[in-house]
């Protein structure tokens, strides 16, 4: 069973690649099941005047559930289409979120932290907010809204739930055991939830040079029962199903035998090997 559950595409804006073309990757690389699962609009900052390329366009949602449907259809029997979505959890915001969530016939969403007020961890042109900070602080600010994305109800797939290390500021050494705390905390709100967590393997190509999240803590998710999936977070048909191998590994190291997949937003447990 080869799977990728996270990709990204042109409609998004800050990705190369049209849908089809990932499918015809996909179909070219063997995979048994591709995710479309791209980013959910923006809901809390005024799109013509933030960053540019972030999401796409609320009027594009639509349009792009179409042609998601219109590509599993098309290629049945080729390779097997799911529909997602990566959802941004945005605090205050809960009820345009489960709009979204509840409107479209989704296969599953990947609930993500990126956003800590207007500011977006995760993009490399706002790495100057972290100037100044106290960088514990910000990990506590996060790993707390991750727990109320959990809370929720809205997801199905807690997706690269430690992503606030991306550009590779972390807290000093000597408050490891903080930080160990705040993400075992976020693994026991994941646990509790019911959600699935997805290894990442996109962290291996950034700064932090790690994947989301850490050995580390997929050996605590594997402890505290928590089921796992995997995405290449490619944002390029060139870069489909990147270190997924090396994310195989890793899980089947840890004790993991089994992947999460999603139908119609239920979860089936798939075996895999490496």
């Amino acid at each position: 069973m080869l799977i990728d559950y996270h990709t990204h595409h042109v409609r998004c804006g800050h990705a190369i690649g049209e849908l089809e073309e990932y499918v015809l990757r996909g179909i070219e690389m063997g995979l048994s099941q591709l995710g479309l699962s791209d980013h959910m609009p923006l809901l809390h900052v005024d799109p013509a005047t933030y960053y540019p390329e972030m999401a796409m366009p609320m009027d594009e949602l639509p349009r792009y559930v179409e042609e998601c449907l219109a590509l599993k259809e098309r290629y049945k029997g080729q390779i097997d289409v799911r529909v997602g979505l990566e959802g941004d959890f945005i605090e205050g915001y809960e009820a345009e979120i489960e709009h979204i969530v509840t409107s479209y016939p989704w296969d599953y969403v990947i609930g993500s932290v990126h956003f800590l007020g207007e500011w977006d961890i995760s993009d490399y042109r706002q790495t100057h907010n972290w100037e100044g900070k106290d960088i514990l602080a910000v990990y506590e600010q996060y790993y707390d809204v991750v727990k109320k994305a959990t809370a929720t109800g809205f997801y199905d797939i807690m997706g690269h739930v430690d992503v606030i290390k991306r550009f590779g500021y972390r807290p000093a050494p000597e408050v490891s055991r903080e930080v160990e705390a705040l993400e075992n905390s976020a693994l026991a709100a994941v646990r509790k939830s019911g959600m699935v967590m997805e290894l990442n393997a996109s962290g291996l190509s950034k700064a932090c040079a790690e994947m989301f999240p850490s050995k580390r803590m997929v050996s605590e998710a594997f402890k505290l029962g928590i089921p796992v999936t995997i995405g290449s977070d490619a944002h390029d048909p060139l870069k489909l199903g990147e270190h997924l191998d090396k994310a195989r590994v890793l899980l089947w190291e840890v004790g993991y035998r089994e992947i999460s997949v999603f139908k119609q937003r239920n979860r089936t447990e798939v075996p895999f090997e490496i």
